[in-house]
């Protein structure tokens, strides 16, 4: 049994494990290591039950390890932790490569220590302890990798399911190669689209003032810092390289539709899209927890905001994202705002309808 667990990083992943685990296995013993600031912001919120003084104090009597550190620094963490590490010790981590940290762990850590690769498919829009959740994990994928018959395996599984999260078994290169696909790629195309039109903007602004709605949801992630996706694509370049490969074999074929003035041979191409997405599981978060949005007319006279975000307030509602979508002087406009879950922004629609705002979803 489980009862000492050591997480190595105590940022936004660490941070919510902790607490999840806090909140719901009140048998565990929780050490961090982290920063100063970042330990004693995490004994002040009871995220962890021991601020660690050292790494070796830290890892050398936990029964689980986990590194929620930047990938990078992964196969240093592991030379680090190695000399201190007692036997039957059980190590995962949270990276969102899986190859190379499995492959670096069987070098590197002792035979008699147990080493599950993982990959808790959430996230928020801003790491650090100070957005961590313990719910951050509801209804969350969580990938690892390993043998599942595993006693080490179904360990660390059961505590990973007992943060809400729904475990998923892949092989190690099988989950670098879907990860590349849904995750990497999107990041890049994302980040060149937004670029695209920055460049466009230099020279005509309306680009970007009208740059709202769906080119608005499907660059939302072209805000993520380069220093977070360079290790990652560093990690996975071979797979991304046949994957940006296989991108624009596809995009040359529209391009080539186009080309010929064949545009109806792209229907196909549309209601595959239209049932393949439709079959996504839409109770599940991915590798970004998705905000739901709920849309708001405002009159264009003082006060209409107070009203709408003081409505929500009594409400005990909370708002992840607002903006302000269209207006013209004196005759209003609309209000997208985000809420966390399906649950929160339902409410939302209920508690703003009731107080006369006019509150709707988009099915």
């Amino acid at each position: 049994m489980i009862r000492r667990v050591a997480i190595i990083g105590v940022g936004l992943i660490g941070g919510s494990l902790a607490l999840a685990w806090k909140e719901r296995r009140d048998d565990l013993h929780i050490v961090g290591w982290d920063f100063a600031p970042v330990l004693k912001e995490a004994l002040r919120i009871g995220a962890i039950d021991e601020a660690a003084s050292s790494l070796a104090a830290a890892v050398s009597k936990a029964q689980l390890i986990v590194l929620s550190i930047p990938l990078g620094l992964m196969e240093h963490m592991l030379h680090a932790i190695a000399p201190h590490v007692r036997p039957d010790t059980l190590v995962t981590d949270v990276g969102s490569v899986k190859q190379g940290i499995i492959t670096a762990a069987e070098e590197i850590l002792p035979d008699t220590v147990s080493f599950v690769g993982g990959h808790p498919m959430t996230g928020a829009e801003q790491g650090g302890l100070q957005h961590a959740d313990a719910f951050l994990f509801e209804n969350a994928t969580y990938v690892l990798c390993g043998q599942e018959q595993r006693v080490a395996y179904r360990t660390i599984a059961a505590l990973i399911e007992s943060t809400g999260a729904r475990i998923i078994s892949l092989d190690a290169a099988q989950h670098d190669r879907i990860a590349a696909i849904v995750s990497h790629l999107p990041q890049l195309l994302a980040t060149t689209l937004m670029n695209i039109v920055a460049h466009r903007s230099d020279e005509d602004a309306a680009y970007l003032r009208l740059a709202a709605g769906g080119f608005r949801d499907m660059t939302r992630i072209a805000s993520s810092p380069f220093d977070t996706w360079q290790p990652i694509f560093e990690a996975n370049s071979s797979v991304l390289k046949a994957v940006l490969k296989e991108f624009l074999a596809a995009l040359q074929d529209v391009s080539d539709r186009f080309a010929v003035n064949d545009i109806g041979a792209l229907e196909t191409s549309f209601s595959r899209s239209q049932a393949a997405r439709s079959s996504i599981p839409k109770n599940f978060k991915g590798f970004l927890a998705p905000l739901c949005d709920v849309f708001v007319y405002a009159e264009d006279r003082p006060g209409t905001l107070t009203h709408i975000t003081s409505t929500l307030y009594s409400g005990g509602i909370n708002i992840k994202d607002i903006e302000l979508l269209k207006i013209r002087e004196g005759t209003g406009g609309a209000f997208r705002i985000s809420f966390v879950d399906e649950e929160a922004a339902e409410a939302a629609v209920k508690v703003l309808n009731a107080a006369g705002c006019r509150a709707h979803r988009l099915n």
